[in-house]
């Protein structure tokens, strides 16, 4: 926990923001940093990142990483003494999207009885919901769910806290699998799952060809939520663990990304089905032999 709270703003053009976003996303001792990018000023192009660093090292990290891209002003601010982890926990509202409500343990009364409620604490793992790439990949779910009902077979690449294999369970997917490279996150996946009252198995797997992932396919549904770097590279991999008119949802990559993701999938017979934004991140719906 870090000595004295701090909160880490940087203000810039949005080409700078979006780098310094990805560069925070690249970074694997970074992977647990709470952050936002929006776009503060319209008129002027002016784009917003707050980190909200929870150690010494992460904050010294994060701005490092932010100070290293021309462009952006970066500054950090002294917060008064606080339990920092229930101030930080407090500033995550709900996410709705489409049928989901997730939440947090500070959150527990504010559940609503008609909504698919999925409880997630910030933690050491990727994916509390509140991301735009995770909200965008539960809207993706929302339309597939809406225009063909639940899959039954969904593989989770880049798992993180679970969240996207326990939506798809629980809205009656039976057979789940989700992978992740990080030994913390395929625990607390696992753990996320349980509180949740969700079946789902999760496995360390890198380049999914681990047998609990072999076994089940093909898959109809793949949420791979990643970086666009790794999404292209897994390409073939995805493709392969799927059923021939399968969907994949891919996020993790931002706007100015989106072309050469696409490049990769429609080489192997993907259609874009849906593209969803939200501030400089995009989650793409795509459709095999579409």
């Amino acid at each position: 926990m870090s000595q004295t709270a701090v909160q880490i703003i940087a203000h810039g053009a949005r080409e700078a923001a979006e780098a310094a976003a990805a560069a925070l996303d690249a970074d694997p001792l970074l992977e647990g940093a709470t952050y936002s990018i929006l776009e503060e000023d319209e008129d002027r192009g002016v784009w917003r990142i707050d980190a909200f660093p929870t150690t010494d090292e992460e904050a010294d990290g994060v701005a490092a990483a932010l100070r290293a891209h021309d462009g952006l002003t970066v500054v950090v601010e002294k917060l008064a003494d606080a339990d920092w982890l229930a101030m930080s926990l407090s500033g995550l509202p709900p996410v709705e999207a489409g049928r989901f409500f997730v939440y947090g343990a500070h959150d527990q009364g504010k559940v609503p009885a008609d909504r698919v409620s999925i409880k997630i604490d910030a933690g050491a793992a990727f994916g509390t919901g509140h991301h735009g790439t995770t909200v965008g990949c539960l809207e993706a779910l929302e339309t597939v769910l809406t225009t063909s009902g639940a899959p039954q077979k969904v593989l989770d690449v880049g798992t993180g806290t679970g969240v996207l294999g326990i939506a798809a369970n629980l809205t009656g997917t039976p057979v789940v699998v989700g992978t992740d490279i990080d030994t913390p996150s395929v625990r607390i996946a696992g753990e996320n799952a349980e509180i949740n009252g969700a079946q789902a198995v999760f496995v360390e797997d890198g380049d999914l060809s681990h047998p609990a992932v072999t076994g089940p396919a093909p898959y109809d549904l793949v949420f791979a939520n990643i970086l666009a770097r790794p999404l292209i590279e897994l390409a073939p991999a995805i493709t392969a663990r799927m059923t021939p008119d399968g969907r994949a949802i891919l996020s993790g990559l931002l706007r100015t990304q989106e072309a050469e993701v696409l490049e990769a999938y429609q080489a192997l017979g993907f259609a874009v089905e849906q593209t969803i934004h939200h501030d400089a991140w995009s989650a793409l719906l795509l459709r095999r032999g579409g």
